[in-house]
């Protein structure tokens, strides 16, 4: 059992509310007919143990929930691929959540990064006809 709720009924997208990306997906998601938890990183923390099971239930590393060419990280951290465990990642998470790449949604048992807002609906849509687009 995960610490993030799942419901088949609710929505939960975390966002980051200071980047467009995050505003748009956010925008759609609140359209939806579906009960909304919004969880803007940008002034919500997101402890280590829900980053960590964020970026299992997405299938990827925690690298990679980071956008590490953003200008911000480039400037802490340079240019120059960088080699950490999970733990050092969720760090920088921890002191950086504006740098998380994606909003991510989870929907029922699904999680979902969401390149753009048009993604929701195509997830939506899946989702409610009870099929695992990832």
């Amino acid at each position: 059992m995960g610490v993030i709720s799942t419901d088949k009924n609710k929505i939960t997208l975390f966002y980051n509310s200071e980047s467009s990306i995050g505003k748009q997906c956010y925008g759609y998601v609140q359209a939806s007919d579906k009960e909304v938890l919004g969880v803007d990183i940008s002034k919500t923390n997101i402890t280590g143990t829900q980053w960590a099971e964020l970026a299992e239930k997405l299938g990827i590393p925690v690298k990679e929930l980071i956008d590490v060419k953003h200008a911000d990280f480039v400037k802490l951290y340079g240019d120059k691929d960088i080699v950490m465990e999970d733990h050092d990642w969720m760090k920088i998470l921890d002191k950086n959540p504006t740098l998380v790449q994606f909003p991510v949604l989870v929907f029922g048992e699904n999680y979902y990064q969401l390149t753009s807002g048009a993604d929701f609906k195509k997830y939506l849509e899946a989702n409610s006809a009870g099929i695992d687009k990832k």
